[in-house]
């Protein structure tokens, strides 16, 4: 059964080669808006489940669909601010001074849809990254030397942005960069797909 990812994203697609599997790739163009009243949380469950449903429509298989949000609280309130992607230097930098000395929770939704069955698996991965206390100057020094303007929460854990971090604390640090890949293994596992 062909492996489908519903994603442009090159991190997500640099985590899923690295577990050997061929799998191709397909980009769903679906309203990402938060809905009025919707937690982090939700948005991200549903927003995986609907660019899987979108390219069941044109592929068929086990399409793999992934969605994230960066928050400062824990996700689970309809109020918890969700941090987006800077897309200019100015913004990146009001987000890192901001995050500074603050704890900032990653939601990462995994979601694989077997097109045959119809069957759908759903989960959220939570991550949690502990900032310094940083400079304006630090900020100003990370901005020059990694592009992260659209990253959410305007870093690169793979990267440099690690030296923006006291610590962090989760289950699956490939969630952190966009794809929870330990819950993946288990959902492929389900539908007969074994990594090893």
């Amino acid at each position: 059964m062909p492996l489908i990812l519903a994603s442009s994203s090159p991190f997500r697609k640099a985590i899923l080669e690295k577990l050997g599997v061929v799998f191709e790739t397909a980009s769903p163009d679906i309203d990402e808006a938060r809905h009025n009243g919707e937690t982090p949380y939700d948005l991200v469950l549903r927003l995986a489940a609907a660019k899987a449903k979108k390219i069941a429509k044109l592929h068929s298989g086990l399409i793999i669909a992934s969605d994230q949000v960066a928050t400062f609280g824990l996700g689970t309130d309809k109020a918890d601010e969700i941090l987006t992607k800077p897309l200019t230097q100015e913004n990146a930098f009001k987000q890192l001074r901001k995050s500074s000395g603050r704890t900032i929770n990653f939601l990462t939704s995994i979601a694989l849809l077997n097109t045959e069955t119809g069957k759908l698996q759903n989960h959220v991965e939570f991550f949690q990254v502990f900032f310094k206390t940083l400079s304006d100057n630090q900020i100003r020094s990370y901005l020059e030397k990694e592009n992260v303007l659209n990253c959410a929460g305007s870093f690169k854990s793979e990267g440099l942005g690690i030296a923006l971090f006291r610590c962090m604390k989760g289950d699956d640090s490939n969630s952190l960069i966009g794809l929870p890949t330990i819950k993946l293994i288990d959902m492929l596992a389900k539908e007969s797909i074994h990594i090893i």
